[in-house]
């Protein structure tokens, strides 16, 4: 009887720890697919690339069959907006929810009080001189976010928000991984000395031909040969681009984020010589750019232009297709951008190629106004049995509603901030929360401020030059080229326009980033 116990006490234990074991297996079985069910999601920010510079946004010269297919598969978005019309501000708002009221980052800042920053060379031998002006340790950018919830995060491209030797670098503000341009002002060549892996330069073996080197007087721009200094060894975005697919194949098996932040098409004109014989043939021969505002000179610049962003859509193609290969496409939202506007200089086209729509690329209306053309941005989201496909929105969204957005689908919990989750539009459902305004404040190119409400948008320019400042209001809805100006008709929009300037500013924590007439409370919006 004895054995007989011992032996049914053996028996229950043994089925006590297969239950267990059982319960364990579940439990980690469980947590699994909860992992395998958030999606991943990759971050493509073109930079200048304007509003009409896609063939579903109207382009009818430069080819993009691969990013067109990506909207036909997805959601176009046709009023989505930039929170700067310049690279680092809106960049730092893109990651930190923040708008131009709001944020530490305000304008391009070279952080020039170190030393000779300009002097491509010097900086060369001398990283001290690399980066712009740091963010603050302590801000909160969506990557980090997203490693907290168990995300891998990786990144290639261009920063901008910080400068080696700082705490304000990709690996320490939110990135397991980061190769590419630490420094803005080093992405003026596509063929530069290094770049940066993680937080050590990555040299290439490419000679050092400074940013706007000129042609010699004695050469001749007809001859392909002039321009060879320019066409060198190692292209930042083929490397770019190698590096962003390896990362995605380690970490395949988790959930992950990448920021493709692109330089392209950004000037200097420099593209793979394919891509430019293509254009050639279908131009005939052009004018050279000769290099004038600190850019490269090109022999034939729409064909080099047009090869950039043709070059950056066959890669888009190729990413898509690596994630189909690994099995994991079905399962990645894909959100395409643009940083700002397309750009007025650098040998780029603007009007031959109606880079902006209906908005305008001259000078005054582009990259670096508040006007459409230089915050109005191309936005494209897909994601396989989410998203709709070939569906098209009028929200009025900004870049800065990707920290709640990406909130709202991992379900981190997000800091304060100025965006608004556009999530249920990505469902198609009805429940979607809508922005009360939109605000830009820009203290560069004369200082400017601009508030969208919903249809009327006010608009104030020279607010930090000697010119006297304006005041403008426009209906988008009736005016979208910003054309007729309607402030002496609508009082009330203006009176509207001055109470949320006056809630949403905040003193710029920056003197390069303060607009006196602002901070010394002498200017509103009102008239």
């Amino acid at each position: 009887m004895f054995t007989s116990l011992k032996k049914t006490s053996l028996l229950a234990t043994i089925l006590l720890l297969l239950m267990i074991s059982c319960n364990t297996s579940k439990n980690k079985s469980s947590d699994s697919e909860e992992v395998k069910t958030k999606p991943n999601i990759i971050y493509i920010l073109a930079d200048d690339l304007g509003y009409g510079e896609l063939g579903v946004y109207g382009q009818e010269k430069i080819e993009t069959p691969n990013i067109d297919a990506l909207a036909k598969n997805g959601m176009l978005f046709r009023q989505h907006y930039s929170g700067a019309p310049v690279c680092a501000p809106a960049r730092y708002m893109l990651l930190t929810g923040k708008h131009a009221g709001h944020s530490y980052i305000r304008g391009n800042d070279e952080w020039n009080e170190r030393g000779d920053v300009w002097n491509y060379k010097k900086v060369i031998k001398d990283s001290t001189l690399e980066g712009q002006k740091p963010i603050p340790a302590s801000t909160v950018l969506f990557p980090k976010l997203l490693q907290k919830s168990g995300y891998k995060t990786g990144m290639v491209g261009k920063w901008g928000l910080g400068a080696p030797h700082t705490d304000a670098l990709p690996t320490k503000m939110g990135f397991d991984y980061f190769f590419g341009y630490n420094c803005q002002r080093q992405a003026h060549t596509y063929y530069p000395v290094h770049l940066y892996e993680n937080e050590h330069k990555y040299h290439l073996k490419n000679d050092t031909i400074a940013p706007g080197k000129k042609l010699s007087k004695e050469a001749d721009v007809n001859d392909p040969k002039s321009y060879k200094d320019y066409t060198l060894n190692e292209y930042t975005p083929d490397l770019l681009f190698d590096k962003m697919i390896h990362f995605i194949s380690d970490n395949k098996q988790n959930p992950f984020f990448f920021y493709w932040a692109t330089p392209l098409p950004h000037n200097p004109i420099q593209a793979p010589q394919r891509w430019v014989d293509h254009y050639i043939k279908k131009f005939g021969e052009e004018e050279p750019y000769l290099g004038q505002r600190g850019y490269y000179p090109h022999q034939n610049p729409r064909a080099g232009y047009a090869a950039m962003i043709s070059y950056l859509d066959e890669n888009v193609g190729k990413l898509i297709q690596h994630l189909k290969d690994q099995g994991i496409y079905e399962n990645t939202l894909i959100i395409f951008s643009s940083d700002n506007g397309v750009t007025y200089s650098g040998g780029t086209d603007g009007e031959f190629f109606n880079s902006s729509g209906k908005f305008g690329e001259k000078y005054g209306k582009s990259k670096g106004f508040v006007y459409e053309g230089g915050i109005r941005v191309p936005m494209i989201a897909s994601w396989p049995g989410k998203i709709k496909p070939n569906t098209k929105s009028n929200l009025i969204s900004s870049q800065y509603d990707m920290m709640a957005t990406f909130s709202d689908i991992v379900g981190y919990q997000a800091p304060k901030n100025d965006g608004i989750s556009i999530l249920p539009t990505l469902l198609g459902e009805k429940n979607q929360k809508e922005h009360d305004f939109l605000f830009w404040e820009y203290p560069e190119y004369g200082g400017q401020v601009a508030i969208r409400i919903g249809d009327w948008k006010v608009v104030r320019q020279n607010l930090k030059n000697k010119k006297e400042p304006t005041l403008e209001l426009y209906n988008l809805a009736k005016d979208p080229t910003e054309s007729n100006n309607v402030t002496d008709k609508n009082p009330e929009i203006l009176q509207k326009a001055a109470e949320i300037f006056k809630k949403e500013h905040t003193d710029a924590l920056s003197d390069g980033f303060r607009i006196p007439l602002i901070e010394k409370g002498l200017l509103n919006t009102e008239k």
